[in-house]
């Protein structure tokens, strides 16, 4: 999937690096909804707000955990073989690891 970017969206690196205060606040108090930092006429980083990186960031997950369940779904339709688990089990066992401290 290819990302249109506006004339306003798309940065050099270096004038980036010049004024990068001012593109923060653009981005911050959303008169730009994203910045596509281009380095030799290519495109190769974005910066978005921190609300939609953690917006992308949880629908990451959820779609990894939907295709855990699939994949156990289709090994044991039942959930009745040995060492089997049901979606809400997976869920309950990731919060309680992201929670240990290491």
């Amino acid at each position: 999937m290819r990302i249109a970017y506006t004339q306003d969206e798309l940065i050099g690196i270096t004038e980036l690096a010049k004024a990068f205060g001012g593109f923060l606040d653009k981005i911050v108090d959303k008169s730009l909804e994203k910045i596509a930092i281009v380095r030799h006429n290519k495109p190769e980083a974005v910066i978005v707000p921190i609300a939609e990186f953690e917006r992308m960031k949880e629908i990451s997950e959820l779609v990894e955990e939907m295709e855990i369940a699939v994949i156990i779904s289709d090994r044991d339709p039942n959930g009745t073989k040995k060492g089997t688990f049901t979606l809400d089990e997976y869920r309950a066992k990731r919060a309680r690891k992201d929670k240990k401290v290491v």
